[in-house]
């Protein structure tokens, strides 16, 4: 994979950049830039290289249609008052646009293709498609790493036609994860959450030969909970799921990685109510495990503390209630502290996970926070992104 940033000859080329600036937008208006923020150094460098800059990307689900509240007027608009230069959307259909001089007429260094998943031909990964998309670049670089898990025209088929390259964002990404998972410091501890087991079992089962912790919370932590004896009432869990973590458990002893799930928690008849704090014998029927007890969260501070590098994905409970927030900003604030004092490596991923983090203004306490929500744990499964696969 090569990086633009060892790409000399850039002066007055045509940058075809791929981006996702796929953020949240309500009534026209952003509601979380976090993605736009993370490629500012990428454009900015480009931008110093005397490079036009023509940016593929999308917003939302359009399905091969045009829709107007999906369009990126909102996020030029941002990317104007951030990158401090003009930025211009061109609303052209693409298809009108027979080749890369059609570009000369705009002063603009930077210009927005329209939403590339209007052409239904993007999500097909159409060759022809990528091949009129490659006549209007010199260059195609690829800076979307969250997207990279996608066949598609714009991200897979494309570099086939021209030069290609990984932007800056994109190296981090890759390098922070393979820091994670392949160049690892010893002892590391993965901290996984969601509510279902059977979307992260081949995470978990690529983890455990590497890792020597993993701690299970969250919703899955339920069904770990049942598997031992213990009554969860009505908590969220997965059906279905006792061979899953049979499984689980065999492989971790046979690789020697200790897998850890709650020892108390949190309860409440309903999730906006306040929380009891319960050993896991006592949870009642009419009861739901919204968060993790204090001896549960002393033990993972504990196991944070003996640990070199941290994986973290998923918050601890429910934490858009404050009263199930506890043992997430709790685990967050220890590997802050941690991190502050270079006792470990932290990387974290997840939408649920860096939400939170945005709301403690936390995110830049960490080594690394990912936004890539189905290509970072693709590939911490240890799959071939199709994206990454074409820039090889």
């Amino acid at each position: 994979m090569r990086s633009i940033l060892n790409e000399k000859n850039l002066n007055s080329k045509n940058i075809l950049l791929r981006l996702d600036l796929n953020v949240p937008l309500e009534n026209g208006n952003i509601i979380d830039s976090t993605r736009i923020d993370k490629i500012l150094p990428t454009l900015n460098f480009l931008i110093k290289q005397k490079s036009k800059i023509i940016i593929l990307s999308h917003v939302g689900r359009p399905k091969g249609k045009i829709v107007k509240a999906l369009s990126l007027k909102p996020i030029g608009e941002d990317l104007k008052k951030k990158l401090n230069v003009d930025v211009k959307l061109i609303t052209e259909n693409i298809y009108g646009i027979k080749n890369k001089v059609f570009f000369e007429r705009f002063a603009e260094k930077v210009l927005i293709l329209e939403n590339i998943r209007f052409y239904p031909e993007e999500e097909k990964n159409d060759q022809k498609f990528a091949k009129h998309l490659s006549n209007l670049g010199d260059i195609y670089v690829n800076d979307a790493f969250s997207c990279s898990h996608r066949a598609h025209a714009s991200i897979n088929q494309i570099s086939r036609y021209l030069p290609s390259f990984s932007g800056l964002q994109l190296d981090l990404e890759v390098a922070a994860l393979n820091k994670i998972t392949d160049e690892i410091t010893k002892p590391i501890t993965c901290i996984i959450g969601g509510s279902k087991i059977s979307s992260k079992i081949d995470i978990i089962k690529n983890l455990i030969p590497k890792f020597d912790n993993i701690i299970i919370v969250g919703g899955m932590a339920n069904n770990f909970i049942e598997y031992f004896g213990n009554d969860i009432g009505k908590s969220i869990k997965e059906k279905n799921c006792n061979q899953i973590i049979k499984e689980i458990i065999s492989l971790s002893k046979k690789k020697k990685c200790k897998i850890i799930f709650p020892e108390d928690v949190l309860v409440s008849k309903n999730l906006n109510g306040s929380s009891e704090n319960k050993e896991l014998d006592q949870i009642l029927y009419d009861e739901m495990i919204l968060d993790i007890g204090p001896k549960t969260i002393n033990r993972i501070i504990n196991i944070i503390d003996n640990s070199k590098s941290i994986l973290w994905n998923g918050p601890a409970g429910y934490f858009e209630n404050p009263n199930f927030a506890k043992g997430t900003i709790e685990i967050a604030r220890k590997i802050i502290e941690n991190n502050k004092s270079n006792k470990l490596f932290s990387v974290v991923g997840g939408g649920d996970t860096v939400s939170l983090l945005n709301k403690l203004k936390a995110v830049d306490n960490f080594n690394f926070v990912s936004t890539a929500g189905g290509a970072f744990l693709e590939y911490l499964e240890g799959k071939k992104l199709p994206g990454i696969t074409a820039l090889n």
